[in-house]
């Protein structure tokens, strides 16, 4: 899945547009591989945090590997630097993050201050659930763009082909740790990676329907400058 992120942003360098790209998509990649990462550094490296997971899961260990530690990290540098090619490349005028994405970022990230409060084990955790959020949401506004224009031009399906390779190898990661572990349950208990896949996997699909069945026309994003009115990074076009 980092090889889908890497080839989203050598896209992005190589057409120097952002033309064809949902913001919201972007900002919620950034957001979501955040909490992602603090998660996974926290269950790896902090041992407390670990203990607490075996007392509430009958002594069973997390599932957090060194794997999932590199690819959230290596997925977030990669997601930043999208995101700001988005700003220093061409994007339309009307190109921004929308006001659900806005008040997603803000609403969830009020809940993780409250959280502290309760317990850091209770607020890591909420870490996983914003990720597992960002993971079913930040397709939404991207095939809703990909509709609006009837055109997949200037997003790369290569991204999206690497993901569900991605995906469907973090299914089989987690049926084997289980399998290893003798819990089958245990698939389950980091569900934040089985959301993970299950979103990516099911969007994945969508998005293929999309490029090679229902919007085969394909032209250069850069000569479509009359698209800017076009309301591309929001999926409300009240903003």
């Amino acid at each position: 899945m980092t090889l889908a992120e890497l080839h989203s942003a050598a896209v992005g360098d190589t057409l120097s547009a952002a033309l064809g790209l949902s913001i919201d998509f972007l900002v919620y990649n950034v957001y979501g591989f955040t909490c992602y990462a603090l998660f996974n550094t926290a269950f790896y490296f902090n041992k407390s945090i670990g203990d607490e997971y075996s007392r509430r899961n009958d002594g069973h260990q997390n599932l957090v590997r060194f794997n999932d530690l590199f690819f959230s990290y290596h997925a977030l540098a990669l997601s930043i630097i999208t995101f700001a090619q988005s700003f220093y490349y061409k994007r339309a005028a009307t190109q921004r993050a929308s006001r659900t994405a806005r008040g997603f970022f803000y609403g969830t990230l009020a809940m993780l201050v409250l959280s502290v409060f309760s317990s850091i084990y209770n607020a890591v955790y909420l870490l996983s659930f914003i990720k597992l959020g960002c993971s079913m949401i930040k397709y939404i506004p991207q095939a809703w763009l990909n509709w609006q224009r009837k055109s997949t031009a200037g997003w790369s399906i290569h991204n999206i082909l690497l993901d569900f390779t991605g995906g469907m190898l973090s299914f089989a990661q987690l049926v084997l740790d289980a399998a290893r572990s003798g819990n089958v349950a245990e698939a389950l208990g980091n569900p934040v990676k089985f959301g993970m896949g299950l979103a990516s996997v099911g969007f994945d699909v969508l998005f293929v329907v999309q490029h090679y069945i229902l919007y085969t026309d394909r032209y250069d994003c850069r000569d479509i400058e009359a698209q800017d009115t076009l309301g591309y990074g929001s999926t409300d076009s009240s903003d």
